[in-house]
Protein backbone atom coordinates (compact mmCIF):
# COMPACT_ATOMS: atom_id res chain seq x y z
CA UNK A 1 0.00 0.00 0.00
CA UNK A 2 3.01 2.27 -0.61
CA UNK A 3 1.03 4.76 -2.72
CA UNK A 4 -2.10 4.81 -0.54
CA UNK A 5 -2.09 6.77 2.69
CA UNK A 6 -4.04 5.08 5.48
CA UNK A 7 -5.39 7.16 8.37
CA UNK A 8 -4.98 5.28 11.68
CA UNK A 9 -5.73 8.26 13.94
CA UNK A 10 -8.98 6.78 15.29
CA UNK A 11 -7.27 3.62 16.56
CA UNK A 12 -3.96 5.19 17.64
CA UNK A 13 -3.31 4.82 21.37
CA UNK A 14 -6.31 2.47 21.82
CA UNK A 15 -6.45 -1.17 22.89
CA UNK A 16 -8.96 -3.85 22.02
CA UNK A 17 -9.81 -7.22 23.53
CA UNK A 18 -12.48 -9.86 22.89
CA UNK A 19 -14.35 -10.27 26.20
CA UNK A 20 -15.71 -13.70 27.14
CA UNK A 21 -19.48 -13.95 26.92
CA UNK A 22 -20.04 -11.08 24.48
CA UNK A 23 -20.65 -12.48 20.98
CA UNK A 24 -22.02 -9.19 19.62
CA UNK A 25 -20.08 -9.46 16.37
CA UNK A 26 -21.54 -12.96 15.88
CA UNK A 27 -24.96 -11.34 15.40
CA UNK A 28 -23.70 -9.57 12.26
CA UNK A 29 -24.08 -12.01 9.39
CA UNK A 30 -20.53 -12.23 7.94
CA UNK A 31 -19.85 -12.31 4.23
CA UNK A 32 -17.83 -15.31 3.05
CA UNK A 33 -15.25 -14.18 0.48
CA UNK A 34 -14.52 -16.25 -2.61
CA UNK A 35 -11.21 -17.56 -1.22
CA UNK A 36 -12.98 -18.66 1.99
CA UNK A 37 -15.82 -20.60 0.42
CA UNK A 38 -14.01 -23.90 -0.14
CA UNK A 39 -13.74 -24.69 3.57
CA UNK A 40 -17.44 -24.06 4.20
CA UNK A 41 -18.64 -25.71 0.97
CA UNK A 42 -16.61 -28.82 1.80
CA UNK A 43 -17.34 -29.05 5.53
CA UNK A 44 -20.46 -26.99 6.27
CA UNK A 45 -22.35 -26.49 3.01
CA UNK A 46 -25.74 -26.13 4.76
CA UNK A 47 -24.40 -23.20 6.74
CA UNK A 48 -23.91 -21.03 3.64
CA UNK A 49 -26.81 -18.79 2.64
CA UNK A 50 -27.51 -15.78 0.47
CA UNK A 51 -27.89 -12.65 2.60
CA UNK A 52 -30.99 -10.46 2.32
CA UNK A 53 -30.95 -6.96 0.87
CA UNK A 54 -30.45 -5.12 -2.42
CA UNK A 55 -26.94 -6.56 -2.92
CA UNK A 56 -27.05 -10.14 -1.58
CA UNK A 57 -23.80 -11.96 -0.86
CA UNK A 58 -22.81 -15.43 0.32
CA UNK A 59 -22.80 -15.47 4.12
CA UNK A 60 -22.94 -17.73 7.14
CA UNK A 61 -26.40 -18.72 8.32
CA UNK A 62 -27.96 -17.40 11.51
CA UNK A 63 -29.76 -19.53 14.10
CA UNK A 64 -33.47 -19.62 13.19
CA UNK A 65 -32.71 -16.96 10.60
CA UNK A 66 -32.48 -14.17 13.17
CA UNK A 67 -30.15 -15.19 15.99
CA UNK A 68 -26.40 -15.47 16.22
CA UNK A 69 -24.14 -17.24 13.74
CA UNK A 70 -24.78 -20.99 13.65
CA UNK A 71 -21.16 -21.59 14.63
CA UNK A 72 -21.48 -19.73 17.94
CA UNK A 73 -21.84 -22.23 20.77
CA UNK A 74 -21.56 -21.24 24.42
CA UNK A 75 -20.59 -17.77 23.15
CA UNK A 76 -17.52 -19.29 21.47
CA UNK A 77 -16.85 -19.84 17.75
CA UNK A 78 -16.63 -23.51 16.74
CA UNK A 79 -14.79 -22.67 13.47
CA UNK A 80 -12.55 -19.99 14.97
CA UNK A 81 -9.43 -20.90 12.98
CA UNK A 82 -11.43 -20.76 9.75
CA UNK A 83 -13.69 -17.82 10.54
CA UNK A 84 -14.35 -15.37 7.66
CA UNK A 85 -12.41 -12.16 7.15
CA UNK A 86 -15.25 -10.04 8.52
CA UNK A 87 -15.01 -11.83 11.86
CA UNK A 88 -11.23 -11.42 11.93
CA UNK A 89 -11.48 -7.67 11.24
CA UNK A 90 -14.08 -6.79 13.88
CA UNK A 91 -14.09 -4.29 15.61
CA UNK A 92 -11.98 -2.56 12.93
CA UNK A 93 -13.60 -1.16 9.79
CA UNK A 94 -11.56 -0.04 6.77
CA UNK A 95 -13.49 2.80 5.16
CA UNK A 96 -12.71 3.79 1.58
CA UNK A 97 -13.97 7.23 0.71
CA UNK A 98 -12.21 10.37 -0.41
CA UNK A 99 -9.53 9.05 1.95
CA UNK A 100 -8.83 5.65 3.49
CA UNK A 101 -9.39 5.43 7.23
CA UNK A 102 -9.53 2.64 9.82
CA UNK A 103 -12.48 3.23 12.14
CA UNK A 104 -13.18 1.48 15.44
CA UNK A 105 -16.61 0.05 16.23
CA UNK A 106 -17.45 1.43 19.67
CA UNK A 107 -20.38 -0.98 20.03
CA UNK A 108 -17.73 -3.55 20.97
CA UNK A 109 -17.27 -3.50 24.74
CA UNK A 110 -13.73 -4.78 24.25
CA UNK A 111 -12.57 -1.33 23.10
CA UNK A 112 -13.75 0.33 26.33
CA UNK A 113 -11.76 -1.72 28.86
CA UNK A 114 -8.29 -0.29 28.14
CA UNK A 115 -7.00 -3.86 27.91
CA UNK A 116 -5.91 -6.15 25.13
CA UNK A 117 -3.81 -5.74 21.99
CA UNK A 118 -2.55 -2.45 20.59
CA UNK A 119 -5.28 -1.36 18.20
CA UNK A 120 -3.04 0.39 15.69
CA UNK A 121 -0.77 -2.67 15.37
CA UNK A 122 -3.78 -4.94 14.81
CA UNK A 123 -5.29 -2.49 12.32
CA UNK A 124 -2.09 -2.39 10.25
CA UNK A 125 -1.98 -6.19 10.11
CA UNK A 126 -5.60 -6.24 8.91
CA UNK A 127 -4.90 -3.58 6.27
CA UNK A 128 -1.90 -5.55 4.97
CA UNK A 129 -4.05 -8.65 4.48
CA UNK A 130 -6.78 -6.62 2.75
CA UNK A 131 -4.41 -4.86 0.32
CA UNK A 132 -5.99 -6.23 -2.86
CA UNK A 133 -9.54 -5.37 -1.80
CA UNK A 134 -8.46 -1.91 -0.66
CA UNK A 135 -6.74 -1.10 -3.96
CA UNK A 136 -9.83 -2.09 -5.92
CA UNK A 137 -12.13 -0.09 -3.64
CA UNK A 138 -9.87 2.99 -3.81
CA UNK A 139 -10.14 3.04 -7.60
CA UNK A 140 -13.92 2.69 -7.48
CA UNK A 141 -14.36 5.27 -4.70
CA UNK A 142 -12.15 7.78 -6.51
CA UNK A 143 -14.46 7.71 -9.51
CA UNK A 144 -17.58 8.08 -7.34
CA UNK A 145 -16.16 10.99 -5.36
CA UNK A 146 -15.02 12.86 -8.50
CA UNK A 147 -18.53 12.50 -9.85
CA UNK A 148 -20.05 13.66 -6.54
CA UNK A 149 -17.89 16.80 -6.36
CA UNK A 150 -18.72 17.57 -9.99
CA UNK A 151 -22.46 17.46 -9.22
CA UNK A 152 -21.96 19.63 -6.10
CA UNK A 153 -20.16 22.33 -8.09
CA UNK A 154 -22.70 22.14 -10.87
CA UNK A 155 -25.56 22.60 -8.35
CA UNK A 156 -23.75 25.39 -6.48
CA UNK A 157 -23.76 23.50 -3.16
CA UNK A 158 -20.05 22.71 -2.90
CA UNK A 159 -18.39 23.46 0.43
CA UNK A 160 -15.03 22.86 2.08
CA UNK A 161 -15.36 19.71 4.24
CA UNK A 162 -12.31 20.61 6.35
CA UNK A 163 -13.61 24.10 7.10
CA UNK A 164 -17.04 22.66 7.99
CA UNK A 165 -15.35 20.21 10.37
CA UNK A 166 -13.23 23.00 11.85
CA UNK A 167 -16.40 25.01 12.50
CA UNK A 168 -17.86 22.06 14.45
CA UNK A 169 -14.63 21.84 16.48
CA UNK A 170 -14.85 25.51 17.39
CA UNK A 171 -18.43 25.04 18.60
CA UNK A 172 -18.10 21.53 20.04
CA UNK A 173 -19.36 22.48 23.53
CA UNK A 174 -22.64 23.75 22.07
CA UNK A 175 -23.43 20.44 20.39
CA UNK A 176 -24.14 18.81 23.77
CA UNK A 177 -26.98 21.33 24.31
CA UNK A 178 -30.31 20.10 22.97
CA UNK A 179 -31.59 23.67 22.46
CA UNK A 180 -28.54 24.49 20.33
CA UNK A 181 -29.22 21.42 18.17
CA UNK A 182 -32.75 22.67 17.70
CA UNK A 183 -31.54 26.10 16.62
CA UNK A 184 -29.12 24.61 14.10
CA UNK A 185 -31.88 22.41 12.65
CA UNK A 186 -34.16 25.43 12.39
CA UNK A 187 -31.49 27.50 10.63
CA UNK A 188 -30.62 24.90 8.01
CA UNK A 189 -34.25 25.09 6.86
CA UNK A 190 -34.17 28.88 6.41
CA UNK A 191 -30.57 29.82 5.55
CA UNK A 192 -29.21 28.89 2.08
CA UNK A 193 -25.68 28.60 3.48
CA UNK A 194 -25.59 28.68 7.25
CA UNK A 195 -22.82 29.37 9.73
CA UNK A 196 -22.53 28.21 13.33
CA UNK A 197 -20.82 31.33 14.57
CA UNK A 198 -22.83 33.27 17.16
CA UNK A 199 -25.70 30.76 17.22
CA UNK A 200 -27.54 30.17 20.51
CA UNK A 201 -30.29 27.76 21.51
CA UNK A 202 -33.78 28.53 22.77
CA UNK A 203 -35.25 26.51 25.70
CA UNK A 204 -38.80 27.14 24.46
CA UNK A 205 -38.34 24.50 21.75
CA UNK A 206 -37.66 21.53 24.08
CA UNK A 207 -41.00 19.76 23.55
CA UNK A 208 -40.76 20.09 19.78
CA UNK A 209 -37.22 18.71 19.91
CA UNK A 210 -38.36 15.73 21.99
CA UNK A 211 -40.97 14.96 19.35
CA UNK A 212 -38.37 15.23 16.57
CA UNK A 213 -35.94 12.99 18.49
CA UNK A 214 -38.65 10.37 19.12
CA UNK A 215 -39.57 10.41 15.43
CA UNK A 216 -35.92 9.98 14.40
CA UNK A 217 -35.45 7.16 16.90
CA UNK A 218 -38.59 5.38 15.68
CA UNK A 219 -37.23 5.50 12.14
CA UNK A 220 -33.82 4.16 13.19
CA UNK A 221 -35.37 1.31 15.22
CA UNK A 222 -38.09 0.42 12.68
CA UNK A 223 -37.65 -2.85 10.77
CA UNK A 224 -39.75 -5.79 9.68
CA UNK A 225 -36.83 -8.14 10.20
CA UNK A 226 -35.19 -8.58 13.65
CA UNK A 227 -31.91 -9.37 11.86
CA UNK A 228 -31.71 -5.70 10.87
CA UNK A 229 -32.74 -4.34 14.27
CA UNK A 230 -30.16 -2.48 16.40
CA UNK A 231 -28.69 -4.67 19.14
CA UNK A 232 -27.56 -3.48 22.55
CA UNK A 233 -25.20 -5.87 24.34
CA UNK A 234 -25.67 -4.81 27.95
CA UNK A 235 -23.29 -4.92 30.92
CA UNK A 236 -24.36 -8.52 31.67
CA UNK A 237 -23.78 -9.62 28.04
CA UNK A 238 -27.49 -9.90 27.25
CA UNK A 239 -28.49 -9.19 23.63
CA UNK A 240 -31.27 -6.61 23.70
CA UNK A 241 -33.29 -5.68 20.62
CA UNK A 242 -35.68 -2.74 20.44
CA UNK A 243 -38.38 -2.92 17.77
CA UNK A 244 -40.41 0.14 16.83
CA UNK A 245 -44.05 -0.26 15.78
CA UNK A 246 -45.10 2.85 13.84
CA UNK A 247 -48.81 1.93 13.99
CA UNK A 248 -48.90 1.95 17.81
CA UNK A 249 -46.05 4.39 18.36
CA UNK A 250 -44.50 1.92 20.81
CA UNK A 251 -41.06 0.39 21.17
CA UNK A 252 -40.89 -3.22 22.32
CA UNK A 253 -37.86 -4.37 24.28
CA UNK A 254 -36.94 -7.94 23.31
CA UNK A 255 -34.25 -10.29 24.59
CA UNK A 256 -32.48 -12.49 22.03
CA UNK A 257 -31.14 -15.74 23.50
CA UNK A 258 -28.33 -18.01 22.32
CA UNK A 259 -30.80 -20.28 20.48
CA UNK A 260 -32.17 -17.46 18.33
CA UNK A 261 -35.45 -16.97 20.22
CA UNK A 262 -36.91 -13.59 21.15
CA UNK A 263 -38.65 -12.90 24.46
CA UNK A 264 -40.52 -9.67 25.12
CA UNK A 265 -39.25 -7.90 28.25
CA UNK A 266 -41.04 -4.58 28.13
CA UNK A 267 -42.62 -1.83 26.07
CA UNK A 268 -42.84 1.96 26.08
CA UNK A 269 -44.55 4.65 24.03
CA UNK A 270 -41.89 6.55 22.13
CA UNK A 271 -43.58 9.83 23.05
CA UNK A 272 -43.15 9.01 26.76
CA UNK A 273 -39.36 9.01 26.44
CA UNK A 274 -38.08 12.55 26.95
CA UNK A 275 -34.46 13.51 26.49
CA UNK A 276 -33.10 13.84 29.99
CA UNK A 277 -30.52 16.41 31.14
CA UNK A 278 -26.97 15.18 30.62
CA UNK A 279 -24.65 15.33 33.61
CA UNK A 280 -21.25 17.09 33.29
CA UNK A 281 -19.18 13.89 32.96
CA UNK A 282 -21.69 12.61 30.40
CA UNK A 283 -21.26 15.82 28.39
CA UNK A 284 -17.48 15.35 28.37
CA UNK A 285 -17.81 11.85 26.90
CA UNK A 286 -20.44 13.04 24.42
CA UNK A 287 -18.07 15.80 23.25
CA UNK A 288 -15.36 13.19 22.62
CA UNK A 289 -17.78 11.10 20.58
CA UNK A 290 -18.97 14.11 18.55
CA UNK A 291 -15.34 14.99 17.86
CA UNK A 292 -14.72 11.42 16.69
CA UNK A 293 -17.77 11.51 14.39
CA UNK A 294 -16.58 14.83 13.03
CA UNK A 295 -13.33 13.19 11.90
CA UNK A 296 -14.80 9.96 10.52
CA UNK A 297 -14.64 9.61 6.76
CA UNK A 298 -17.70 7.33 6.91
CA UNK A 299 -19.72 10.11 8.55
CA UNK A 300 -18.73 12.49 5.77
CA UNK A 301 -19.63 9.80 3.25
CA UNK A 302 -23.05 9.50 4.87
CA UNK A 303 -23.61 13.26 4.54
CA UNK A 304 -22.62 13.07 0.87
CA UNK A 305 -24.98 10.13 0.34
CA UNK A 306 -27.86 12.15 1.80
CA UNK A 307 -26.98 15.11 -0.45
CA UNK A 308 -27.09 12.84 -3.47
CA UNK A 309 -30.39 11.31 -2.32
CA UNK A 310 -31.86 14.83 -2.02
CA UNK A 311 -30.74 15.77 -5.56
CA UNK A 312 -28.14 18.30 -4.38
CA UNK A 313 -30.72 20.76 -3.06
CA UNK A 314 -28.87 21.51 0.22
CA UNK A 315 -25.57 23.28 0.68
CA UNK A 316 -22.85 20.97 1.96
CA UNK A 317 -22.53 22.85 5.27
CA UNK A 318 -26.29 22.70 5.89
CA UNK A 319 -26.36 18.98 5.09
CA UNK A 320 -23.39 18.28 7.37
CA UNK A 321 -24.70 20.25 10.36
CA UNK A 322 -28.17 18.77 9.93
CA UNK A 323 -26.88 15.20 9.80
CA UNK A 324 -24.69 15.78 12.86
CA UNK A 325 -27.56 17.30 14.87
CA UNK A 326 -29.91 14.45 13.96
CA UNK A 327 -27.25 11.92 14.95
CA UNK A 328 -26.66 13.55 18.34
CA UNK A 329 -30.40 13.82 19.04
CA UNK A 330 -30.82 10.12 18.25
CA UNK A 331 -27.97 9.27 20.64
CA UNK A 332 -29.42 11.45 23.42
CA UNK A 333 -32.84 9.87 22.97
CA UNK A 334 -31.39 6.36 23.06
CA UNK A 335 -29.50 7.23 26.24
CA UNK A 336 -32.80 8.33 27.77
CA UNK A 337 -34.51 5.13 26.62
CA UNK A 338 -31.76 2.95 28.11
CA UNK A 339 -32.09 4.91 31.34
CA UNK A 340 -35.84 4.16 31.29
CA UNK A 341 -35.31 0.41 30.94
CA UNK A 342 -31.95 -0.13 32.69
CA UNK A 343 -31.41 2.87 34.96
CA UNK A 344 -28.09 3.72 33.31
CA UNK A 345 -28.46 7.46 34.00
CA UNK A 346 -27.26 10.37 31.89
CA UNK A 347 -23.74 10.63 33.24
CA UNK A 348 -20.59 9.08 31.76
CA UNK A 349 -21.95 5.56 32.22
CA UNK A 350 -25.25 6.36 30.52
CA UNK A 351 -23.62 8.07 27.53
CA UNK A 352 -21.11 5.23 27.18
CA UNK A 353 -23.94 2.68 27.12
CA UNK A 354 -25.78 4.78 24.52
CA UNK A 355 -22.67 4.89 22.32
CA UNK A 356 -22.30 1.10 22.68
CA UNK A 357 -25.92 0.76 21.55
CA UNK A 358 -25.60 3.34 18.77
CA UNK A 359 -22.19 3.16 17.11
CA UNK A 360 -22.71 -0.01 15.07
CA UNK A 361 -25.80 1.58 13.51
CA UNK A 362 -23.87 4.77 12.83
CA UNK A 363 -21.16 2.83 11.01
CA UNK A 364 -23.85 1.02 9.03
CA UNK A 365 -25.37 4.25 7.67
CA UNK A 366 -25.48 4.58 3.86
CA UNK A 367 -22.44 6.30 2.32
CA UNK A 368 -21.06 6.98 -1.14
CA UNK A 369 -17.87 5.19 -0.11
CA UNK A 370 -17.51 1.61 1.12
CA UNK A 371 -16.17 -0.57 3.92
CA UNK A 372 -13.90 -3.46 2.93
Amino acid sequence: MANTEIDYSEVRGKKAECPDGCGLCCLCQPEVLAEERHFFEKNHSRSLVKSKGPEPYLALALKKGKGSCVFLNGRRCSVYNNRPTYCRQFPYHIYIGDKVKVELDLSCRGVWTGKGADAETEAKEIVAKAEGRIRKAVREAGEIYREFYHYCKEAGVMGDPEEIRASVCRNIDNFTDITYLGKVMEMIMTEPVMTLEGLKGSPEDIEELNEAAAETAMESLATDDPVNAPVYCDEKWNWNIFLADSSSGRIDWMLLDDDGDLTKKGSVKASDIKIRPIEPDGKELLKKYISLLNQRESFLGNVFSLMDENDYEDDMANAYYGCLCTTILDLMWRASMLDHFFGTGMGERGIMEAIIFFDMDRLDAPTIGAFV
